[in-house]
């Protein structure tokens, strides 16, 4: 999992501070590793995990063993934390528990034992009824209720290592020199192997019918890892479903660049092996962004040390996927919200709150395209960017700012329409949006459907025959122009859906994507096929 390494049979737990900020840069969820690629267990009934812990206690940081009843839904830059308990070593020796019930991002109950605990440690937590019983090195220190946390038989393992406050004097972590469970009272308890990557292939699919076009062309999705190693049904759609594979979270720098200078792919690299067992592409998203930055990022004054910051996470990030990934979104969302920045001669750039054009100007564009075509030459290199669909003052600047990186000789492939449509306002006429693709075939441009999802209210009427035909035209636009290459969907399922309300806990789902929460097919599904067959 993310944070660590193997040694000697010795598992390392260092500390990355990972958090999710807001989109308006605010707040800083605490967003910690899981162990999706390992074991997690199945329980009957009532059993103990126990766990050696060495390095702990003395000012050394808290150190953390955390048991999932159910995994964290990741949405776009918002965690769903779910029923789970955390148990471990403070920094001043005790022994400290949380519990989460799923009601809300913060844990409904924290109890601190005295315990004087430092060095090596062993720590064990038993689920007895509704009852949580904690040990340290064999001596009993209390309980606390469970909620519940276990009521689904699973538990998912999670490990953390807390960073401390000062940049310069991180902590190093703590080392987990042995885990065990046992079952309680003669109960079952099954330690169960991360399922198979490899999906069975359907004719009756969409990527089935996008192998059919007579050029090269995609079907994709939105993918998060939680789900996908956690929901088998949801796993077989995306491998059976779609061609090619947009990560929807875990190429952002705040999910693999926590930390100046430190870098954890294993999340990542998990999407790229479930797209390699299936014969996906990858469209790796995103290089360069004003949101979903690490604090860290937005900390520098100096423009050339923000210059040197963009292009060794370029270089790094790219490098790492040299040659596993087909394409990159190596800039997202460059046009502004402000209306006035496309008066007076402006070119309707976002300046404010993007650390990146505050440092360089408009030039921090092309030297991320050239950076990325110098880390991964053979991938294709895309701009993406919302709003872009319809006509106005956003399409005209993003096309002036295509010609001017034409012009300039920046290796620019392709544009990105999100296709967005979050309400009755935002649906656009099919042939607007054509007409935008052939002005970019004009300039020898790629275009592709990056991110579309059509939430539709429950007043809307006939809302879900206007999603499908919304879908279903800009898929037969993309598929009889072309330089449009793919057609993806931001998610597929509404289950993990991140147009949900998530002002309220558990967030409620939207009716937005072309499965429905139950994973079972919308009429836009069956649209989507029908347009394939048709075209």
């Amino acid at each position: 999992m993310p944070g660590t390494t193997v040694r000697n049979d010795t598992l390392r737990v260092s500390a990355l501070d990972r958090h999710i900020v807001e989109q308006d840069s605010s707040g800083g969820q605490p967003n910690p590793p899981l162990n999706l690629a390992g074991p997690h267990l199945r329980s009957d009934g009532d059993f103990t995990v126990t766990a050696r812990m060495s390095g702990v206690g003395d000012d050394d940081g808290d150190s953390w063993l955390r048991l999932y009843g159910r995994v964290p839904v990741i949405y776009d830059e918002w965690r769903q934390e779910r029923p789970s308990l955390r148990v471990g070593v403070t920094a001043e020796g005790q022994v400290g528990v949380q519990i989460w019930d799923g009601e809300s991002d913060e844990p409904a109950t924290s109890k601190d034992f005295d315990c004087g605990c430092s060095g090596t440690v062993t720590l064990a937590v038993s689920s007895i009824g509704d009852t949580f019983r904690v040990e340290a090195d064999g001596r009993r220190l209390g309980t606390v209720r469970d909620p519940g946390v276990f009521a689904e038989g699973t538990v998912w393992f999670g490990l953390e290592a807390d960073a401390g406050e000062d940049e310069d004097e991180r902590r190093e972590g703590w080392r987990l020199t042995q885990l065990t469970a046992r079952a309680e009272s003669g109960d079952a308890l099954r330690v169960i192997k991360a399922p198979q990557l490899r999906q069975e292939r359907s004719d009756d699919s969409l990527r089935a019918r996008a192998a059919d076009v007579e050029r090269p062309f995609d079907v994709g999705t939105a993918l998060a890892e939680n789900p996908l190693l956690t929901d088998s049904r949801y796993r077989a759609l995306a491998g059976s479903q779609f061609s090619m594979l947009t990560p929807e979270n875990a190429f952002k720098p705040q999910f693999l660049h926590p930390r100046r200078g430190a870098y954890d792919f294993r999340d990542a690299d998990l999407l790229v092996r479930f797209a390699r067992a299936n014969d996906m592409k990858v469209h790796a998203h995103t290089l360069v962004w004003h949101e979903a930055l690490p604090d860290w990022m937005r900390e520098d004054d100096d423009p050339g040390e923000v210059r040197r910051t963009m292009l060794r996470h370029i270089a790094t990030v790219a490098g790492h996927f040299k040659g596993k990934v087909a394409e990159w979104d190596v800039v997202n969302e460059p046009m502004s919200d402000d209306e006035e920045s496309y008066t007076n001669g402006d070119l309707g750039l976002r300046s404010e709150q993007n650390p990146w054009f505050e440092a360089m100007g408009e030039e921090y564009i092309d030297e991320a395209f050239r950076a990325a075509h110098r880390a991964d030459p053979k991938a294709r290199l895309f701009l993406n960017e919302y709003g872009v669909e319809e006509e106005g003052d956003r399409w005209d600047a993003l096309y002036a700012l295509v010609e001017r990186l034409k012009e300039r000789g920046v290796p620019i492939d392709g544009v990105g329409f999100q296709n967005h449509e979050y309400a009755p306002e935002d649906r656009i006429d099919p042939e607007t949006f054509r007409g935008h693709v052939r002005d970019l075939a004009e300039l020898g441009v790629q275009a592709r459907v990056s991110e579309m999802d059509v939430p539709i209210g429950e007043d809307e009427e006939d809302g879900r025959r206007t999603q499908a035909d919304e879908m279903a035209g800009k898929l037969r636009v993309c598929l009889e122009e072309p330089n449009c290459t793919s057609f993806s969907t931001w998610g597929f399922t509404d289950r993990y859906g991140s147009t949900a309300d998530t002002k309220v806990y558990p967030p409620r789902t939207a009716d937005s994507l072309p499965w429905d929460a139950a994973l079972r097919p919308k009429p836009a599904y069956e649209r989507l096929l029908e347009v394939f067959d048709e075209t």
